[in-house]
């Protein structure tokens, strides 16, 4: 049984979703890179989502984001499947697109865990030993300078979508936000800060890259690879799937994390009990999505911000 996943409004995420078998259907050229960037903006505005940094990788998707409105399953689910169904037709594809692992989430609870997730997604191609600087990437991503200030723009993809149906206007805008965390009287230090690890990620990246003896491969040799290739760089299998993260040295905010995490789940499984033996008058705790949502279930509790920014749990009355 897989854990229950806690979903709060305004809460920040770092997203990943992995393509079937590391198979290169994302390569980045301009097809892929317009549907990407529409269905991103439609599925966004669709759910009250706000975007803070992305970076379309050949074999996988990163994305930051605030939930402003707990509808982050449902955004999941319309997004990814606009992209699958867009990659399918594009590529001339059968079957799956997205792997079958479920998609990474992981909840951003501190400033520090906002800027080096951040500047993660925007070193990935970097680490990948795809460019050497994360800025020559020619796909879908954002930039240090756009963070907080810059607009994605694309029109609708010629294929799948039907231009008759209002939902898929003919161009869409997503402008950048700044996570909640940032103020916005602060954000030229907060893209300081992004850029100083984004240079410190980079730098490890290169190092290591020399140490092997390997060399990037370029922009222009990672866009005309087949898209029917697969990566074949190692990757562990089922490595562990972390539901939050609080930046380094931050042990002390990482213990409260889990402690939150540990209440929420031992919360949420004692009323799921309940309500299996028939008690519908079970109080399932707050950030419970699915049953509240496809079952109508009696949600509370709250959250009590402290002054370090970490949330401290407390459990239904």
């Amino acid at each position: 049984m897989s854990h229950p996943r806690e979903i709060a409004a305004g809460t920040t995420y770092l997203i990943t979703r992995r393509v079937l078998r590391r198979h290169l259907l994302l390569r980045p050229d301009s097809a892929i890179t317009q549907l990407l960037v529409y269905a991103l903006a439609v599925s966004t505005r669709r759910y009250g989502i706000e975007v803070h940094a992305l970076c379309a990788m050949s074999s996988h998707v990163h994305l930051v984001v605030t939930d402003k409105e707990g509808a982050l399953p449902r955004f999941l689910q319309f997004f990814h499947r606009i992209v699958a169904l867009g990659t399918k037709v594009l590529r001339t594809w059968e079957g799956p697109v997205w792997d079958h692992e479920a998609t990474s989430v992981v909840r951003l609870l501190t400033r520090a865990a906002v800027v080096e997730k951040i500047a993660y997604v925007l070193a990935n191609p970097v680490a990948a030993g795809l460019v050497r600087h994360a800025h020559e990437w020619p796909g879908a991503k954002v930039d240090v300078g756009e963070l907080g200030r810059g607009v994605l723009r694309a029109a609708r993809p010629a294929v799948y979508l039907d231009p008759e149906n209002p939902q898929w206007p003919k161009e869409v805008a997503l402008p950048l936000a700044l996570p909640p965390v940032i103020e916005q009287d602060g954000a030229e230090g907060f893209r300081r800060q992004v850029a100083a690890e984004l240079e410190r990620q980079e730098a490890q990246a290169h190092a290591e890259l020399q140490e092997q003896g390997r060399r990037f491969l370029g922009a222009e040799r990672v866009s005309e690879v087949s898209p029917y290739e697969r990566a074949t760089s190692f990757e562990a299998l089922r490595e562990r799937n972390p539901t939050f993260a609080v930046g380094r040295e931050h042990g002390g905010a990482w213990q409260t994390a889990a402690a939150a995490v540990r209440a929420f789940r031992a919360s949420y499984r004692a009323a799921l009990e309940r309500w299996r033996a028939g008690i519908r008058s079970v109080v399932f705790p707050a950030g419970t999505w699915w049953m509240r949502i496809f079952h109508g279930a009696s949600v509370t509790g709250m959250y009590e911000f402290r002054d370090d920014g970490m949330k401290d749990f407390a459990l239904p009355g």
